[in-house]
């Protein structure tokens, strides 16, 4: 199967152990990470942010006054994708120490995650929905070599 292609932009804010999350998101990976979650190809900007640039965007875009793990933006979904992925360096830290995980592969749940509902899935609409997009989270990341992060 031939992977799609990938014009990605990875960046870093200012926050406490930026060394740390680049060190867990080499662009290698990342990309990897993305384009196995690709199902056509992609424009995607992905960006570390920390807890108070998380929480403003949360709260600006979807009314939520906290930090959350990801965020995604989806501006374009075919003829290729062009979204950005947001991810809360602090938030996804503490969720990978309390899920027993690797900052690295919580990272790759969170991107693979946020690829997905770039391309039109969502968790939210039904259980059947949830249970679908898991399922594919679950195989994407499988086939990646990281296991069920459920």
């Amino acid at each position: 199967m031939a992977l799609c292609t990938l014009s990605l932009s990875l960046q870093f804010g200012r926050f406490d152990q930026l060394a740390r999350h680049r060190a867990a998101l080499p662009r290698h990976s990342v990309t990897r990470w993305i384009r196995h979650s690709l199902e056509r190809d992609a424009e995607i900007t992905v960006r570390i942010v920390d807890a108070e640039e998380g929480q403003r965007l949360n709260r600006e875009f979807r009314g939520k006054d906290y930090a959350t793990n990801v965020l995604t933006f989806d501006y374009v979904q075919e003829p290729m994708v062009m979204a950005d992925l947001v991810l809360c360096a602090p938030v996804v830290a503490r969720e990978a120490k309390e899920q027993r995980k690797t900052l690295a592969a919580h990272y790759a749940h969170l991107l693979v995650h946020g690829t997905l509902h770039a391309q039109g899935w969502d968790h939210e609409t039904s259980e059947e929905d949830a249970q679908e997009m898991e399922a594919r989270e679950i195989a994407i990341l499988a086939g990646l070599g990281i296991r069920n992060p459920y």
